[in-house]
């Protein structure tokens, strides 16, 4: 049975914050394997919680992508809230003055696109600079830990959305991310990592009878965590990547696409651990909000071989040729070049390269990231 580092703080780490002012960064992934919340269960067992901070989404997880997160009081506890999504990323002075340990538990998605891991980073720099101690109770990366896909960020593209020269999937988890953001980019001081007990690096969440909570509306279900890294792009893109229905991101279209003629078109590449369905989907909110659109849904038939970065790739690629120079923004840094790490795939997309090559010479570059990575693997 896989044990989170909150609970193995709980039952043999304790001393790591007696009799100290803890501040917790969180959301409402931060529970055990019964569904307690560690808010909840670090009162019960005596801990002082002094203050309570909020990444995207928010500490209760009301809020949606994009929306600034507020400051407040938590209203089961009363305690403060402060929010570390809007104007304020990192957290100052005044919010850590009552803290003497901050602590990071959340569970996050296994991709970079994910806000959690750059407030990870602000976090963990700013209790270095003001004397924190700086504690990450580690969780598992939902997508395995064996399994890297993608290119890096260059220096000019680093973003909320993506940072630290990492790939797309990079097979860490939220402790290993935080050791290696010290290690090797000078992140503050060394944190204090509660290890996980009984994950082992193959394992997917599924594999880990924990249970899965939203860690965003967004991302619903481990299914969408593992398309995610993928169909996110299409973020950046003018079509639907299916906010505002059931399906997000499992599912891609917009009113002027022929969803049987893709569907048809995607499964003649019998790409690895995928069946496109052609679907008619509404966004109730987002892009194409009312309007009927057609497309595709990704069902996943073997995670050991979906890659879901190539799999978009090929998707990008096709839907492409439907709408050619209106798919894609061209200005400098648009937002889709901020996910994809640099201006390369768009530029690759719109001459017409073929998404295999693409991808071989995305993948060329996270060989060394995956080397540096060895040395603060922790399972």
């Amino acid at each position: 049975m896989v044990k989170v580092g909150l609970e193995i703080l709980l039952e043999n780490e304790l001393s790591t914050v007696s009799g100290k002012r803890v501040g917790l960064i969180t959301t409402p992934t931060g529970v055990d394997s019964r569904l307690n919340s560690n808010v909840d269960l670090l009162l019960e067992h005596g801990v002082r919680v002094t203050a309570l901070f909020g990444p995207e989404h928010g500490v209760r997880g009301d809020a949606q992508a994009g929306e600034s997160v507020q400051s407040g009081k938590d209203p089961k506890t009363g305690l403060p809230v402060y929010s570390l999504y809007g104007p304020t990323k990192k957290p100052t002075k005044e919010m850590l003055d009552d803290v003497d340990v901050l602590i990071f538990d959340m569970q996050d998605v296994g991709c970079r696109y994910y806000t959690f891991l750059y407030t990870l980073a602000y976090a963990q720099e700013a209790a270095a600079e003001m004397g924190k101690e700086f504690v990450v109770l580690d969780r598992p990366n939902p997508l395995g830990g064996l399994t890297v896909e993608g290119n890096l960020v260059k220096g000019d593209f680093t973003s909320f959305v993506g940072g630290y020269s990492l790939p797309i999937r990079y097979g860490l988890t939220i402790g290993e991310f935080s050791l290696y953001l010290e290690r090797y980019h000078g992140v503050g001081k060394k944190p204090k990592v509660i290890m996980l007990s009984g994950w082992k690096r193959g394992m997917y969440f599924g594999e880990t009878a924990l249970p899965w909570v939203l860690p965003s509306p967004n991302i619903p279900t481990v299914d969408t965590a593992f398309v995610y890294p993928g169909t996110c792009l299409f973020e950046g893109t003018n079509l639907s990547e299916g906010r505002g229905t059931t399906k997000p991101f499992e599912i891609i279209g917009a009113p002027w696409l022929d969803g049987f003629a893709l569907a048809d078109r995607l499964n003649s590449f019998e790409l690895p651990g995928v069946i496109f369905r052609p679907v008619f989907f509404t966004p109730t909110f987002s892009k194409h909000q009312g309007t009927g659109c057609q497309g595709v849904q990704l069902h996943i038939t073997d995670y050991d071989n979906f890659a879901p970065v190539r799999t978009a790739l090929f998707l990008l690629s096709e839907v492409f040729k439907y709408q050619e120079s209106r798919f894609l923004e061209t200005n400098d840094h648009c937002f889709f070049d901020l996910l994809a790490g640099d201006k390369k795939v768009r530029e690759k997309l719109t001459a017409k390269a073929g998404p295999q090559e693409i991808w071989e010479e995305m993948e060329s570059e996270n060989r060394s990231f995956v080397e540096k990575a060895k040395s603060i693997l922790l399972y």
